[in-house]
Parts: structure tokens; sequence; C-alpha cells
């Protein structure tokens, strides 16, 4: 059932469907490309070792629509990447709004 709601709902307004999909695509590349976890900081990752491209994108989906946006961005992550990158995003949002890895 949630799969369904996933594919006919969407918590994204309207007038920045095509963004959120850009940023979609964008951390499908980052997950595949560096992760969005790294052992130490440096080279695109802040001192917590988070990607900072990664937390940039996660604060403008707090911004356009809160948890609930971020959530299905998760889902949708997840379903394009596997579960522990998934994993690793939620870490990588942390302490961004109210989102709670």
């Amino acid at each position: 059932m949630d799969f369904l709601r996933n594919l006919f709902f969407s918590p994204v307004p309207a007038e920045f469907r095509r963004d959120v999909d850009a940023m979609i695509e964008e951390l499908v590349q980052i997950g595949r490309r560096d992760d969005f976890l790294s052992e130490r900081p440096g080279a695109g990752f802040n001192g917590q070792c988070r990607h900072i491209r990664t937390r940039e994108i996660g604060t403008r989906l707090y911004q356009i629509g809160g948890v609930e946006v971020m959530t299905y961005v998760m889902k949708r992550v997840r379903s394009k990447l596997n579960a522990s990158l998934a994993v690793h995003l939620s870490y990588a949002w942390a302490d961004i709004g109210e989102w709670v890895p």
C-alpha cells in the first residue's frame, strides 16, 4: 500500500517538483560516486564526515516541505540505491531541521 501511495501521492508542492526530482537524481549520483558519509573530513566532506552537498540538498528539501518531503526523497533515493546507502543518507542529514536518523 505504501508503494501505491508513493506512486500517486507526492508531498512536494507542484512548483518545486522539477527541482526536487533533480535533487533526487543528484543524491543518487552522489551516493554511487562518493557515498554520503566518509571516514575522514575533507574532499567534499565536512568535519563530521558528512557529504557537504548532500547536507545542502537536505536543507533545501526541509525548506521546501520539512521532514515529509525529506522522507519522500529518502524513499525515492533508497529505491534507486541500496538500504545501506539510504542509512548513510539519513545520518548525513542528521540535525537538519527536525530530521532524526
